[in-house]
């Protein structure tokens, strides 16, 4: 019998199937990885602003911060731009403000709340909502803004994550 060495069709299907089987379960992990370090980073984020906030909640007046008060959070009036952000949360690295793949170019991803509700933040944006004691939403600096809510999307499993201030 004259056999020439080599391998069978069967035995090249049999290792390309189990190559790809390993390629697919290689590829699906890697992706799971990707996005829990992204949500990492948005809990980073929120933690660092919230650290931020709470800054300038025992820092007090600031001459850089017009209507700037001691035991109180920053209302929307002046969280409402970017520029805004950085000159009242000085210390904070902008690039906290732009969630993960978010490019420096691109808007911040850190808004405020409209109103007082939950909101619903898609998963590249921070929501903050500056509350008086009676839970309004607090917009300019003649309020009394006593609290805060901090809210982020985990890409993970979609739920939304909510960090309150340490001072309410």
């Amino acid at each position: 019998m004259n056999r020439k060495a080599g391998f069978t069709l069967i035995e090249l299907l049999v290792t390309m199937t189990i190559m790809a089987i390993l390629l697919s379960l290689a590829v699906i992990t890697l992706r799971a990885n990707q996005i829990a370090a992204r949500d990492e980073r948005r809990k980073t984020d929120v933690a660092t602003i919230a650290q931020q906030l709470e800054s300038y909640y025992n820092s007090g007046t600031d001459a850089a911060v017009v209507g700037a008060k001691a035991g109180q959070y920053p209302p929307t009036q002046l969280v409402d731009t970017e520029s805004e952000v950085k000159a009242t949360l000085r210390d904070l690295d902008p690039k906290t403000l732009r969630a993960p793949d978010v490019a420096d170019a691109s808007p911040m991803s850190f808004t405020v709340a409209p109103d007082a509700a939950q909101p619903n933040p898609a998963i590249n944006t921070y929501v903050y909502q500056p509350l008086t004691s009676a839970d309004a939403i607090c917009q300019t600096t003649a309020q009394d803004c006593r609290k805060f809510n901090l809210f982020y999307k985990q890409e993970s499993d979609n739920t939304v994550q909510k960090v309150v201030s340490k001072n309410q």
